[in-house]
């Protein structure tokens, strides 16, 4: 009996009995390909981390801003234009012009304002409120909020949302809640 030459392990030699060393290239380009991730997965995390460190910023609309002149709003209608932007109603009637909150006093949804009926209805559980923002259907348990109006220097109208005027409080009566025109 022959020996061999070499001592080769089994694990070593191929399928077909071929011999699959690697050499010093094949490393190199698998240490670069192990380098190459582990690199691009610690850049990623970090990357996730710095983007922690700056939240997203919610921008809203101003608290105070003017709306327009008296005289664009036509008496006994709602004006339904700030609703989107400002989540306002203007409402004029025969005492003058102020600005209703848009959030149902029930559990907060938008109602709309049906022409046809002459009401605010709430969509989300049925609460009516009157052209004057006060609660008669459904289960809203008090009127809509009005908010501060008052003439600026220049003859517009501004809205300032962050008073408001609740009417169980008797705060409707306030010389703030409305505007006389």
């Amino acid at each position: 009996m022959a020996k061999p030459d070499k001592f080769i392990p089994n694990a070593s030699i191929g399928a077909d009995g071929d011999q699959t060393a690697m050499d010093r290239k094949g490393f190199l380009n698998w240490l670069t390909i192990g380098w190459l991730s582990f690199s691009a997965a610690t850049g990623g995390f970090f990357v996730v981390m710095i983007r922690f460190l700056f939240p997203n910023v919610l921008f809203e609309p101003p608290q105070s801003f003017k709306i327009g002149y008296p005289e664009e709003f036509v008496p006994g209608n709602v004006d339904i234009r700030y609703k989107k932007k400002y989540n306002i109603w203007v409402v004029r009637n025969e005492e003058g012009i102020y600005a209703l909150s848009t959030v149902c006093t029930h559990l907060g949804c938008t109602p709309n304002w049906l022409m046809a009926e002459q009401k605010f209805k709430c969509p989300c559980h049925g609460s009516g409120f009157r052209f004057s923002g006060i609660n008669f259907e459904g289960p809203a348990p008090r009127p809509l909020e009005r908010f501060m109006i008052y003439l600026a220097g220049d003859g517009q109208i501004v809205v300032d949302k962050t008073k408001s005027f609740k009417f169980e409080k008797g705060e409707w009566e306030r010389a703030e809640s409305f505007l006389k025109v």
